[in-house]
């Protein structure tokens, strides 16, 4: 088979992704490898697709190698992609699947991506393959490589791959009504980020009716106005000053502009589903401020343009996003059904999070999340300085095996119901001993009638 390797990743051939193919390929002499450096040349990309459009268009197999960076591909690759579409490839029919290293952080949504876009170019989707970073270091990955491409050439030969979904409806866009404004009576600090384009006019309205409902003052940051020189390189050289390689001041314009507003609000249109590339440089990006939860505690909104109820994908990414953050998901207004109502709902429910400090507690998505953070930071201290010094301030390192005095007493229980003599005897006494720590709290706070804030 002619097989191409869509390198994704922003270092090119510098790439840890990239070495797992080099290896299949001394294992696999009988096909034809060949890579395409995507995430490192994309710029020239965009100034000239047609050898990437021929090179795609000659393989038999399609492979996008990537590191997954913020719930998904690099923005670099998610361009690609974009390119892809524009200069209409001929991909129909064509085998493809993906690889991609992380340390599992939301790998599934990175790969759910590539996937929905494979379905949208016509193209025969195999399972793809999560790696830790490591994993080729070790006869397990080595053997997980290897049996990874021969599941893939095994399909290809027996045309075998997923069934695509139906493929989205067109965007049904119901018009916003945008009532008068009264921003001179209104205090406050509420950033709304965007990726507007000129002819958005339905984002457009979508924004101004949020903003002339919502009983606190907004600013409109359009970072598609913002002079990005690149997106993230996965370079490190911010790991331990928090300062990015580039020069065009995004980190400091970040922390200064956006970061200190109260709430923040995004809005975008869903553009091969997800936020587009250009939000997502944004996202990358923001590994300036390495894997440090900055806005802890900040109320988040979301104004979209598009049918995001047949985006599951990306409703995940953006309650993920929310739960690792701290912060409270306020509401994801659309144009789908009712946007004005859903949007003045939006209005209301995050002036009472700010008004109200509220913060609730996180759900598997961010708790999992986190975790995933805690364990590679304490390893990774010696390099990402500024990640190791937020994580001990704000008690992230929240390690189980610390917590001695639970663990020698679940020691203690455990013998005494593995024991059916001792068990016989307890009855029901056991029920009733988880329950009374509770039992006690409320009948304290009956006795002394206060409030458990």
């Amino acid at each position: 088979m002619k097989i191409l390797v869509i390198n994704g990743s922003p270092k090119g051939k510098f790439s840890i992704t990239l070495q797992t193919f080099k290896y299949l390929e001394k294992l696999h002499p009988e096909h034809e490898f060949s890579v395409l450096d995507a995430g490192q040349k994309i710029k020239a990309l965009e100034k000239d697709f047609s050898k990437a459009k021929e090179e795609l268009e000659k393989a038999d197999l399609i492979i996008f190698s990537y590191p997954v960076y913020t719930f998904i591909a690099p923005c670099q690759l998610h361009r690609f992609i974009e390119l892809m579409k524009e200069n209409g490839v001929e991909t129909e029919g064509k085998f493809a699947t993906q690889f991609s290293t992380s340390k599992h952080f939301y790998d599934v949504t990175a790969h759910n991506y590539i996937r929905d876009n494979c379905f949208d170019m016509d193209m025969k989707y195999i399972k793809g393959l999560s790696a830790d970073m490591d994993d080729l270091l070790s006869e397990k990955g080595q053997k997980e490589a290897k049996e990874f491409f021969d599941f893939v050439i095994w399909n290809a030969k027996n045309n075998f791959f997923e069934t695509a979904p139906e493929k989205p409806s067109a965007p049904k866009n119901l018009p916003v009504s945008v009532p008068e404004n009264s921003e001179a009576k209104k205090t406050g600090d509420v950033v709304i980020l965007a990726d507007l384009e000129p002819e958005n006019k339905q984002l457009e309205s979508m924004i101004e009716r949020f903003s002339a409902v919502f009983p606190r003052k907004t600013r409109v940051i359009n970072i598609r106005e913002y002079p990005f020189s690149g997106g993230c390189l996965g370079c490190f050289s911010c790991a331990v000053s928090g300062k990015c390689v580039y020069k065009d001041g995004f980190d400091e314009f970040l922390r200064k502009e956006i970061q200190t507003g109260e709430a923040i609000v995004i809005a975008f249109s869903i553009k091969d589903h997800s936020m587009g590339a250009l939000f997502k440089m944004y996202d990358d990006r923001q590994f300036c401020n390495g894997h440090r939860t900055v806005t802890m505690g900040m109320p988040f909104g979301y104004l979209v343009s598009g049918n995001l109820s047949e985006e599951e994908n990306l409703r995940m990414i953006i309650e993920a996003r929310a739960q690792v953050g701290g912060n409270f998901l306020a509401g994801v207004a659309t144009d789908e059904t009712n946007p004005d109502e859903e949007i003045d709902r939006l209005a209301k429910t995050l002036d009472y999070a700010i008004e109200n400090k509220y913060v609730p507690p996180q759900n598997f998505y961010g708790i999992g999340g986190m975790k995933i953070f805690r364990d590679l930071i304490w390893q990774m201290q010696g390099m990402m300085k500024a990640d190791h010094k937020f994580y001990k301030a704000h008690g992230q390192y929240d390690f189980p095996q610390k917590k001695w005095p639970r663990m020698l007493a679940m020691y203690a229980v455990g013998a005494m119901i593995g024991n059916p003599k001792i068990k016989a005897k307890m009855g029901n006494k056991m029920n009733e001993g988880m329950l009374m720590p509770y039992k006690n709290f409320l009948k304290a706070l009956m006795k002394n009638k206060k409030s458990p804030a």
